[in-house]
């Protein structure tokens, strides 16, 4: 099995970069780094060089990233993705450059989303200079989407230490890697893409801010404010440009008593299932993974 260290970083391809990056940082309110790179804007949210890679060119996923703690452990991920049956490509040196990491291979999940394991992750040992006063303090979690989330869950159960803590019916499945609630959800749709991307905040206030910030510059919510009852988190989901979902959360849940844990079963049917402030429940826009084959 292979032991996930933590949610590393998301690339995303825009066709409209400017527009991109301006949502990115004077909306979502991340951090621009100096990239080095034409067309590649590097989006920081917390201790690490960035969370976000946005690339010009095809719109859509181009890949999602974990980490693994050491040089031996991606080695031992390499062999046992190729004994299992996937096809597993190195990145190369200016590859993992822009990503910000040592090394790192690439490999699509049996529904089609691109997944990178690297190691040696950048830090940056300044704090944050969040482009607007968002109160983000770190990359939360990421959601994928896949045809049958219960077969996702087996993989990803199967292949790497993650763990279920809550159902949603067939339509979601919340896993951790660590002690909190979910660093990786997995939402049923017919494609392969990135249902959404989480910043957690630092108050519960500044979602509120958030959302008022928003809706005075017309940004699409999608849902929220609200709070989920599997993890306490009260969330805003929010369209950014090309299919972009993001989400700011405050007060997830944390599972510090792992023997005593047991996955829950929500009916998404029922009132307060989704949202335990009963507001408009809705699916969150996903963008597209994108295929190797696509120019990125």
């Amino acid at each position: 099995m292979i032991e996930l260290e933590d949610i590393g970083y998301v690339r995303s391809g825009v066709a409209d970069f400017a527009t991109a990056v301006h949502f990115a940082t004077d909306i979502v309110g991340l951090e621009l780094m100096d990239s080095g790179e034409p067309g590649v804007a590097h989006l920081r949210s917390d201790s690490h060089h960035h969370s976000l890679s946005l690339v010009e060119g095809v719109s859509g996923v181009i890949a999602s990233g974990f980490t693994l703690a050491t040089e031996d452990a991606l080695v031992a991920a390499e062999s046992e993705l190729e004994r299992r049956g996937f096809r597993v490509t190195r990145g190369d040196e200016k590859e993992a450059r822009s990503r910000r990491v040592a090394e790192f291979i690439g490999f699509d999940d049996p529904f089609g989303n691109r997944i990178e394991l690297a190691f040696g992750r950048q830090t940056i040992s300044r704090p944050v200079r969040l482009s607007r006063g968002s109160g983000i303090t770190e990359f939360g979690h990421l959601c994928l989407d896949a045809p049958d989330v219960r077969e996702a869950y087996r993989f990803w159960s199967s292949t790497f230490n993650a763990r279920v803590s809550d159902w949603v019916g067939d339509g979601a499945c919340l896993m951790r890697i660590d002690e909190v609630h979910h660093k990786i959800a997995v939402f049923q749709a017919d494609e392969p893409g990135m249902c959404h991307m989480n910043f957690q905040v630092a108050e519960l206030d500044d979602v509120f801010r958030n959302w008022h910030f928003l809706v005075e510059h017309g940004v699409e919510i999608e849902m929220g404010p609200g709070r989920h009852p599997q993890s306490g988190a009260i969330f805003l989901y929010f369209l950014g440009p090309e299919n972009f979902t993001y989400e700011y959360s405050f007060g997830v849940r944390r599972i510090t008593d792992e023997a005593a844990w047991r996955p829950r079963f929500f009916d998404p049917d029922e009132i307060g299932a989704i949202d335990m402030w009963l507001g408009p429940k809705a699916r969150t826009v996903s963008q597209p993974q994108l295929r190797l084959s696509d120019p990125a």
